[in-house]
């Protein structure tokens, strides 16, 4: 499991005070108000970031940082991905999985066939859709529901499915 989780991407600069518009790579932007702090580009040796003020701007997240009172400041961060420790990660119930946990894990089906590797995650609105790779390098696109996953092994890196009708067609 990775040690680091990334909560945002700094997409540009917001005004001339240095503050920045992050797009949240979380399911709740809310998050961001409880952060004290975020690590920019590299999560283990990036600029410690230290939050001074949250606001939010349509499906964006406004960031002032201590010490970056200026605009030129703020857009060195342009670009940059914004970390935090996976122990500062929100908590979460039995069903539910960081991405970054689900990426690279092998699928089965139930009688043990392998199906392929999951490679992608799409957030739909209604539910998430696990995008599956085969050997034969045909996508599968399967619904993160209760009917098709039927278990999920993040330490073993692994995920069994049931296939509903038509999904291999």
């Amino acid at each position: 499991m990775e040690k680091f989780l990334k909560v945002g991407q700094v997409t540009t600069t917001h005004g001339v005070h240095g503050e920045v518009k992050v797009f949240p790579l979380t399911n709740d932007a809310g998050r961001f108000l409880d952060l004290e702090y975020v690590t920019a580009e590299d999560p283990e040796k990036g600029t410690r970031l230290e939050i001074e003020k949250v606001r939010f701007f349509k499906n964006l997240v406004i960031l002032k940082f201590k010490g970056i009172d200026m605009v030129e400041d703020a857009a060195k961060l342009r670009g940059k991905d914004l970390w935090i420790p996976r122990e500062l990660g929100q908590e979460l119930s039995d069903d539910e999985y960081y991405i970054v946990d689900l990426i690279g894990m092998q699928v089965f089906l139930e009688d043990g066939t392998q199906l392929g590797v999951l490679k992608d995650v799409l957030q739909t609105g209604a539910n998430d859709v696990y995008v599956v790779t085969t050997p034969e390098h045909k996508d599968v696109l399967i619904p993160a529901i209760k009917d098709c996953i039927r278990s999920v092994d993040v330490e073993g890196m692994r995920m069994t499915v049931s296939l509903l009708k038509g999904m291999l067609e």
